[in-house]
């Protein structure tokens, strides 16, 4: 079992830049393969971002490809997720969340494991 708990959210303004974290408690955090995830307000959840276990396999929402990263640092049991070029539809409580797949995915039900959010507003 994995514990999650996200920071680094804030208010910004667009074109601005964010560096999310997320620290994980647990021995076993290398394994899981990380997830970030954001709701917009009567919005459904969406995909953000995923990184595996290795840290060498990513995956990105269209919507954020090329303007944010995720990276992990297993060592200090931790994944972050570096937002550039930040856009008004960008404003969303941000997750993150740890499953046990061996590879990368989308999909929210693969992941059990999900912290309480960081609320992330972008301002035109």
């Amino acid at each position: 079992q994995v514990q999650l708990v996200e920071s680094g959210g804030g208010l910004v303004q667009a074109g601005d830049s964010l560096r999310l974290s997320c620290a994980a408690s647990g021995r076993t955090f290398s394994s899981y393969t990380m997830g970030w995830f954001r709701q917009a307000p009567g919005k459904e959840r969406e995909f953000v971002a995923t990184i595996n276990w290795s840290g060498r396999t990513s995956y990105y929402a269209d919507s954020v490809k090329g303007r944010f990263t995720v990276s992990r640092d297993n060592a200090k049991n931790a994944v972050f997720l570096q937002m550039n070029s930040l856009k008004p539809e960008d404003t969303a409580v941000y997750y993150c969340a740890a499953g046990s797949r061996l590879t990368v995915t989308t999909a929210a039900t693969d992941y059990p494991y999900w912290g309480q959010g960081t609320q992330v507003t972008v301002s035109s």
